[in-house]
């Protein structure tokens, strides 16, 4: 998949932009502050329809400005040559395509993968598992819509026992429904995760080969909260911590508590991994979703490089171009100028304004 235009419109700091993309690998550089990453951010939200921030809609809304527009032109090996607008606005978002305006997420997220390699990815590792649990949900609802439903119900039904626990949790018969609820979903989120951590630990392992030195190893594994085998099982530990549940006034199991575990050399990264390491861990971790992604879908996904590259030493650069197969588009931003520009499309970044 490739981008050849994107046009924005009242998109955060970019009042109007519209920005042909030539060639494989497009650079904008500027200052910090300017726009090059809400750049990224448009060109990432027509994965999931969602800023890789985690911004809400009305922060992605031009200061002053009623709604923002997202247009995108690109080709895709299944699509062909396409069309993408999106219109937002503080209360809503509008999506249309060829195949017509796009009334359901899981009918939509996923067909255009990109990755997003940010400077702030070293989170990852240290920050809360709930960064960890909202990459793998991502990843695997991108691929597979029944996971995006099936986290969907959940998260309702997991909303509707924890108002119930804040109420005192004295309707039983409600309480037993919505975990019925919770257990049938529960039980698909937890399968579909060990499946699909396996598939990406495996890409992960590969790709820091490729990056790291000879000699060290990497894993990714999964950490769930618990482990039950059947539905009974999650409903039954469900209805034992109702006591202590009610007093926390909310869910203290389920898949909402689950974690990843990254890996150097066995052990546990987040404790013994340098900072060098845990950038080359990070990185291979992106490029493992972007290799799960064109395993899954046959699409080559973009791959939205904001200010990473800057950091990686000359011989990790070097690696890092050296693991990309297939040729994807790289989109990267930085301040200052890549050390060889001849393959780049060089545009400049000033005050939310993007020229050649």
């Amino acid at each position: 998949m490739r981008f050849t235009q994107i046009t924005l419109q009242g998109f955060r700091n970019l009042p109007l932009v519209a920005v042909e993309l030539r060639g494989p690998r497009t650079f904008l550089c500027g200052a910090n502050a300017q726009g090059k990453t809400n750049f990224l951010e448009a060109a990432g939200y027509v994965t999931a329809l969602r800023s890789f921030r985690g911004a809400e809609t009305r922060a992605l809304i031009g200061l002053n400005q009623a709604q923002a527009g997202l247009a995108f032109l690109l080709e895709h090996e299944q699509f062909g040559a396409s069309r993408i607008t999106v219109t937002l606005t503080a209360q809503n978002r509008e999506v249309q395509w060829e195949q017509g305006r796009v009334t359901r997420l899981a009918d939509f997220i996923g067909k255009f993968p990109t990755v997003v390699f940010s400077s702030h990815d070293n989170q990852f590792l240290r920050g809360s598992p709930a960064l960890r649990r909202r990459w793998l949900d991502l990843t695997l609802a991108a691929m597979d819509p029944s996971y995006l439903i099936a986290l969907q119900a959940y998260t309702r039904a997991l909303a509707e026992r924890n108002m119930l626990l804040k109420q005192g949790g004295r309707d039983l018969g409600a309480l037993d429904a919505f975990e019925h609820e919770l257990s049938v979903h529960a039980l698909a989120l937890f399968a579909q995760r060990a499946v699909g951590i396996t598939e990406l630990s495996r890409q992960f392992q590969s790709a820091h080969a490729k990056l790291g030195p000879v000699g060290e190893t990497a894993g990714l594994i999964y950490a769930p909260a618990a482990a039950p085998s059947t539905r009974e099982e999650f409903a039954a530990l469900l209805l034992k911590s109702r006591p202590r549940d009610g007093l926390l006034k909310s869910t203290e199991h389920g898949p909402h508590r689950d974690d990843l575990d990254l890996l150097l050399n066995g052990r546990p990264a987040k404790q013994f991994a340098s900072e060098g390491q845990q950038r080359c861990l990070v990185i291979a971790l992106r490029l493992a979703q972007a290799a799960y992604f064109k395993a899954k879908s046959g699409v080559t996904p973009v791959l939205l490089c904001d200010d990473v590259l800057g950091e990686l030493d000359p011989e990790r650069r070097a690696r890092f171009w050296a693991s990309l197969e297939g040729e994807p588009q790289v989109i990267a931003t930085g301040t200052s100028l890549p050390e060889v520009t001849a393959d780049w499309q060089v545009l400049t970044v000033a005050e939310g304004s993007i020229s050649a």
